[in-house]
C-alpha cells in the first residue's frame, strides 16, 4: 500500500471514528432519557440530540467524505485494501448517496421532534390518549415522507424505508415471504383454537416479587454470557438494548408484579441483542460496522434466546428448578409440564411484546400493513385507531378497549423507526433457519441446553453471525450459515412441530 493511499484511508477511519463517537453520545442521551431522565428536562436534552445528530450527520454528508469516498473507490486504490475497509468503504457510499440531499436542518429537527415525542408517548400511553400524541406522530409520518423524497423513491415509497433496516427488502419480497407464512400458520392457529387442550396460565398471574424477578433476570442473562462488565440491565417503560460500543451494551426490562414471565422473556429477548453487539470483531470497534448488519439479522438472535432456545423444553428442565428457588411459594407444587405448557400457551392477546410465538407474526403482519398505508396509500394518522382497531378484530379477533393497549402500545412510531417492525418477523424467520443449521452442526446442542451450558451456543454464534458486525450484508450471512436464501418454511415447520405436540394435534 503506498504512503498516500495509507495516509487517506487513515484520515477516512478517523472521520468514522469521529461520526461514531457522536453517535455513542446520542445513544447514551436517548439511554438516559428512557431510563429515568427528569421529564422538566426532555426538551433541552432533546436539542441536545438534535445538535449532535445534526454535526454527525454534517461530518457523514462533508465535502471530506465525498472525497475521501471517491478516492479510495478508484479501481487500484480499493483492491489493495482489506475486505474490511472495501465494506466500510462500501457501507459508507451507500449511506452518503441515500443522504447526501437532506439539508441538516432538516436532520436537527427531526432529532429534536422525535426526542421529544417519545417522552411524550410515555405519557400518551399511560393515559390511552391518542390525542395528545397525534400532533407528533403527525408531524413524524409527514417528516418521513420528505426523506423518502430526498433519498429516492424505490419501486413504492415504503420500499425506501424498508431498505433503512434491512438491506434490499422490498414489498413485492416482504408481500410473498407474509404470504406463504400465513398460509401455514394461520391453519395452525385455527387447530389449537379448537383443541381440547388448554394449558391453564393462572398460576403465572400470582404475585411475583420485582427484586426477585430481577435477581433472576441477571442471573440468567450472566448464563447467556452476557457481560455485565460490558453493560447493564436496567428498566424502562419499553424494554430494550442499545450498543454504545462492544464494551458498552446495555438492556433494559420491565417488571409487572403479577407476570413473572414478561421480564424473564425481555430479557432473554434483550440478553440476545446484547450478545450480538457485545461479540463484535474487535477490529470493527470505532468504525460504523461495530453493528449489526441488519435489524431482521438482530432480531433474529433476540427471537433465537428468547423463544427457540428459552421457550424450550430443555432450557426449563435445567433452569425451572432454580426459579422454583426464587419463587418458591407461587411455583413449588407446579410441575414442569404444567410451565412448559403454560410459558407456550397460543391465545389471540392484544400486546405484541407479550404475544406468543405464533401469533406474534399476526401482530407484526398488522403493523406492516398499517405502515403501508401510511406511505403508500396516504392514510391520515387521526385515522390509526380505528383502522388499528379493525385489523386487530381481523386477524386476531381482538379489539383493544383502549389506545394505550392499542395503537399506542409500541415506542417504535414516536422514535420514527417506520419499516422495523418487519424485522421481527424475519427475525424469527432468520432464527428458525439458523437454528435448522446449528442443529446439524452443533448435533449436542440440545444437551448442552439441558445441562445448562449454554457457552457452546454462544460460542457457535458468535463463529457464525456476532463477530462479523455489519461487515456481511445480511442475504449474504444467511446464505454463508445456512446455504440459502431466506425461507420462511423453516419457521412454519418449527412452529407446527412445537405446538402440535403441546396441543395434541
Amino acid at each position: 500500500m503506498s504512503q498516500q493511499l495509507q495516509a487517506k484511508l487513515e484520515q477516512f477511519l478517523d472521520l468514522n471514528k469521529k461520526i461514531k463517537s457522536y453517535n455513542e453520545a446520542i445513544g447514551l442521551l436517548h439511554w438516559d432519557m428512557s431510563t429515568g431522565a427528569p421529564r422538566k428536562g426532555i426538551d433541552t436534552r432533546s436539542e441536545t440530540i438534535g445538535m449532535l445528530s445534526s454535526e454527525a450527520f454534517k461530518l457523514q454528508t462533508s465535502e471530506e467524505m465525498k472525497e475521501l469516498i471517491s478516492y479510495l473507490n478508484e479501481e487500484s486504490a480499493f483492491a489493495a485494501l482489506s475486505d474490511v475497509h472495501q465494506r466500510l468503504i462500501n457501507d459508507c457510499k451507500k449511506e452518503l448517496e441515500r443522504t447526501q440531499s437532506v439539508p441538516p436542518e432538516k436532520v436537527r429537527e427531526f432529532s429534536v421532534l422525535t426526542a421529544q415525542s417519545q417522552a411524550k408517548w410515555e405519557v400518551a400511553k399511560e393515559k390511552a390518549d391518542f390525542a395528545s400524541f397525534e400532533p407528533y406522530l403527525s408531524r413524524i409520518v409527514a417528516m418521513q415522507s420528505e426523506f423518502i423524497d430526498y433519498y429516492g423513491v424505490k419501486d413504492t415509497r415504503y420500499d425506501t424505508l424498508l431498505d433503512m433496516y434491512e438491506p434490499d427488502l422490498t414489498v413485492e419480497k416482504l408481500d410473498e415471504v407474509f404470504s406463504r407464512l400465513k398460509a401455514r400458520i394461520v391453519p395452525l392457529q385455527e387447530a389449537i383454537s379448537q383443541s381440547i387442550h388448554k394449558p391453564d396460565t393462572s398460576f403465572l398471574n400470582q404475585s411475583f416479587d420485582i427484586k426477585q424477578q430481577s435477581e433472576f433476570s441477571k442471573y440468567i442473562l450472566k448464563e447467556m454470557g452476557y457481560d455485565f462488565e460490558a453493560g447493564r440491565l436496567d428498566e424502562s417503560v419499553h424494554p430494550f438494548a442499545m450498543g454504545l460500543n462492544p464494551g458498552d451494551v446495555r438492556i433494559t426490562t420491565h417488571y409487572y408484579d403479577t407476570d413473572v414471565a414478561s421480564a424473564i422473556f425481555s430479557s432473554l429477548h434483550e440478553g440476545g441483542h446484547a450478545l450480538y453487539e457485545q461479540n463484535i470483531d474487535s477490529s470493527l470497534a470505532g468504525t460504523l460496522l461495530a453493528e449489526g448488519t441488519s435489524m431482521g439479522i438482530h432480531e433474529s438472535q433476540s427471537r433465537l434466546w428468547e423463544n427457540m432456545i428459552g421457550r424450550s423444553r430443555a432450557f426449563w428442565e435445567h433452569y425451572y428448578p432454580v426459579l422454583q428457588n426464587y419463587f418458591p411459594e407461587q411455583l413449588e407444587n407446579i410441575s414442569l409440564d404444567r410451565f412448559y405448557e403454560a410459558i407456550n400457551k397460543v391465545e389471540s392477546s392484544l400486546i405484541r411484546i407479550e404475544a406468543d410465538e405464533l401469533t406474534y407474526n399476526l401482530h407484526i403482519i398488522i403493523r406492516y400493513e398499517i405502515e403501508k398505508m401510511l406511505f403508500n396509500e396516504q392514510l391520515d394518522v387521526k385515522d390509526l385507531p380505528q383502522v388499528w382497531n379493525e385489523k386487530y378484530k381481523q386477524y386476531l379477533g381482538v379489539t383493544p378497549p383502549d389506545d394505550g393497549a392499542g395503537v399506542l402500545q409500541d415506542v417504535h412510531w414516536s422514535g420514527g423507526d417506520f419499516g422495523y417492525f418487519a424485522s421481527y418477523s424475519l427475525g424469527n424467520m432468520y432464527a428458525a433457519q439458523i437454528m435448522n443449521t446449528m442443529a446439524k452442526e452443533l448435533p449436542e446442542y440440545e444437551n448442552y441446553i439441558k445441562e445448562g451450558n449454554l457457552a457452546p451456543i454462544k460460542e457457535w454464534l458468535t463463529e457464525k453471525v456476532y463477530q462479523y458486525g455489519k461487515s456481511r450484508k445480511p442475504s449474504e450471512l444467511i446464505v454463508a450459515i445456512t446455504g440459502e436464501e431466506l425461507n420462511p418454511d423453516y419457521l412454519a415447520d418449527y412452529l407446527e412441530s412445537k405446538y402440535k405436540e403441546i396441543y395434541k394435534l
